[in-house]
């Protein structure tokens, strides 16, 4: 498998993105079985571009690499000459001259479209305003770690359809699975990613109706409702009926489904 870069799963064929969920998923068995993984990576180095926080990112990257033979360097914006007006382009050139790979999280796609257009090394998108896709295929592989292959199950996102969400509308065409997205009108999927899902064959539903689409799905999954760098106003309300909780939908259903949620942050009264 030759993958340059990993930017989003709308840019990758689904028998790629297959390859990759299958060789996780043997090396994560290999490690439980207590055997540890081949040093793929042995004197390979990943540079990690920090523009926004992370705990979760942060620490799988830092893992998967040292894991792998590798190691990791750190960079946060206010430590680089980004702060100073250094194009993205720039940097894309300086870095490649010295780290093997570059992983980025960030706001703006176009900066994720820079560093893989003028560098010459590969990219990671460790998420951007448009896309959060290693997050997707982390979960997809841990629905099919415990309810088997996504293809031809129904999955249901609920509230914000944000970047974790395009990235699922992306992973729905990929995978061959249905989605249905419950969001409040104001922040629903936009036209043009439903008309591209709906060109590439996958079946998207969209409504307001929470309980509607929770309804005999196999999968619910949902994000936080403000994410880094938002704006708070209005949001609680807007997002006040689409909290996963065992208050969501029936217990017969929770029952035969998978949840994978992060709980809103924001305080419900």
């Amino acid at each position: 498998m030759t993958v340059k870069h990993f930017l989003d799963l709308d840019q990758l064929p689904a028998a790629t993105l297959r390859e990759i969920l299958t060789d996780s998923a043997q090396m994560k068995a290999e490690l439980k079985a207590g055997k540890g993984t081949a040093p793929r990576l042995s004197g390979k180095t990943l540079a990690m571009l920090f523009e926004k926080a992370s705990t979760r990112t942060r620490v799988s990257f830092e893992v998967a690499m040292k894991q792998l033979g590798g190691q990791t360097i750190v960079l946060r914006q206010e430590e680089m000459q980004l702060k100073r007006g250094e194009t993205m382009a720039d940097t894309a050139k300086v870095l490649s001259r010295y780290v093997d790979a570059i992983m980025i999280r960030t706001g703006p796609a176009q900066k994720l479209t820079d560093l893989a257009t003028h560098g010459s090394v590969p990219v990671i998108n460790g998420l951007t305003d448009m896309g959060h896709p290693c997050q997707v295929m982390a979960d997809i592989l841990t629905f099919e770690e415990h309810r088997g292959p996504i293809a031809g199950k129904s999955v249901a996102w609920i509230g914000d359809a944000n970047n974790v969400c395009i990235s699922w509308v992306h992973a729905a065409a990929r995978f061959g699975f249905e989605l249905r997205i419950a969001a409040p009108g104001a922040l629903a999927p936009k036209q043009a990613l439903l008309d591209w899902a709906k060109t590439e064959g996958a079946s998207i539903r969209v409504t307001t109706d929470a309980r509607a689409a929770v309804s005999g799905v196999d999968l619910v999954t949902t994000d936080t409702w403000v994410s880094m760098g938002q704006e708070v106003a209005n949001r609680n309300y807007l997002l006040a009926p689409y909290s996963v909780d065992s208050a969501s939908w029936p217990a017969r259903n929770r029952k035969r489904c998978f949840s994978i949620a992060c709980p809103p942050i924001a305080a419900r009264k």
